[in-house]
């Protein structure tokens, strides 16, 4: 056992029945658990409270679509935007991050005690779909074009990195980030080193590496 669960506070029969003192947990047994009072040394046994919990509606967007699962919670468990959980579902299991937290009255808000929450919306992050748009290598911005590239959550955009996916090659100059996203002191990020994860990626910007004279169709 943890140190947390080795000794819990509770009220005893011999010294304290009005206060809690601390108490060592001896062993549990027939859904009670025998504990020691640290105070007098009087061994007892005592009903563990119930945690309470609430049954929480989620709304998955994944790839473009988008389904509604359920997920059981501690009722004063804190629901916040950024926050990942993994979605064990019939249909699905993923690693979802929350993008909105809804509460009474259809207010939107950053975050809410579940027993509070209607509905939490959420995206996965396992696998994302990043929006890149590739400028032409002399700059020019009126050529410009835009692909999705498909990758693991985790993988890693920096600027000043070369990427190729499939027939497109190009450099990154800068990404913004998304607004659900954690970790980051701003939105926008353009200087030599600078990283981001995909599923924290909104829209990376890079220029045109591809060998083949540019074309913007």
């Amino acid at each position: 056992m943890s140190d947390t669960q080795d000794r819990i506070p509770t009220t005893c029969p011999s010294c304290s029945p009005e206060l809690e003192t601390v108490h060592e947990v001896l062993s549990p047994g027939g859904g009670a658990l025998t504990v020691r009072c640290g105070e007098c040394g009087h061994v007892h046994k005592i009903q563990p409270e119930r945690e309470r919990e609430v049954t929480l509606d989620v709304v998955v967007s994944q790839e473009g679509e988008s389904f509604t699962a359920n997920v059981t919670t501690p009722e004063d468990e804190t629901v916040a935007v950024g926050d990942e959980f993994l979605l064990e579902t019939e249909e699905v299991l993923a690693t979802v991050r929350v993008t909105s937290v809804e509460v009474g009255d259809d207010r939107r808000v950053e975050e809410a005690p579940a027993d509070e929450v209607r509905t939490v919306w959420t995206r996965e992050v396992d696998n994302v779909a990043v929006d890149v748009t590739i400028h032409p290598k002399d700059g020019r911005r009126d050529d410009s074009r835009s692909v999705t590239v498909y990758v693991p959550g985790d993988y890693e955009f920096a600027v000043g990195a070369v990427e190729e996916f499939g027939d497109d090659e190009f450099e990154v100059d800068a990404f913004v980030v998304r607004g659900d996203a954690t970790g980051y002191r701003r939105d926008r990020y353009e200087h030599e080193g600078d990283t981001v994860l995909a599923k924290d990626a909104k829209r990376v910007y890079a220029f045109d590496q591809t060998t083949s004279a540019w074309s913007a169709w």
